[in-house]
């Protein structure tokens, strides 16, 4: 009789993607801070609808529930890093890829965002498509959380459709 692992394969997919999301999040939000400082060009068009437009997101999601005192800030930090956790546990344990996938985005971009929040006050929001129709600035852990809830629904249909 043989245990099974504290962390399967889907598991460490889950973790792979988180940081790879982590990463990339950090490494844009650098370059747009420091390398290409947007802070003093305020929003440059790179092609057709597609902007860099800067913009300090106090907000929970896209704006919403604007945390402008210091102790909203933390608590958005905690309340950030606590998902992650949960969803990490859960993923110790996923089953399915696509859950992992989902698992991971949503993990990665949580994090992306709290580091954001901890070292800024504010989460740094660049990526404008505003001229698609789109009214929000996002960044790239905004996206990978947003996909990663559909994927995560995705997956739950999927899986009740099975049963």
């Amino acid at each position: 009789m043989t245990s099974s692992p504290l962390i399967n394969r889907h598991g460490w997919t889950a973790y792979g993607l988180a940081l790879a999301v982590i990463v990339l999040d950090q490494l844009s939000k650098h370059w747009i801070l420091f390398v290409y400082n947007l802070p003093t060009r305020v929003s440059e068009q790179v092609v057709g609808p597609f902007y860099l437009t800067m913009v300090w997101n106090q907000g929970v999601s896209f704006g919403l529930l604007r945390a402008d005192q210091d102790l909203g800030r933390w608590l958005l930090v905690a309340f950030s890093v606590l998902v992650a956790i949960a969803l990490a546990i859960w993923a110790r344990r996923g089953d399915r890829t696509l859950m992992a996938l989902a698992l991971g985005l949503v993990m990665g971009g949580a994090i992306g965002n709290a580091i954001d929040r901890a070292r800024f006050g504010a989460v740094v929001d660049f990526i404008d498509v505003s001229r698609l129709y789109f009214p929000w600035v996002f960044n790239i852990a905004d996206a990978a959380i947003s996909v990663g809830v559909v994927l995560l629904l995705l997956d739950g249909f999927r899986r009740d459709a099975k049963t």
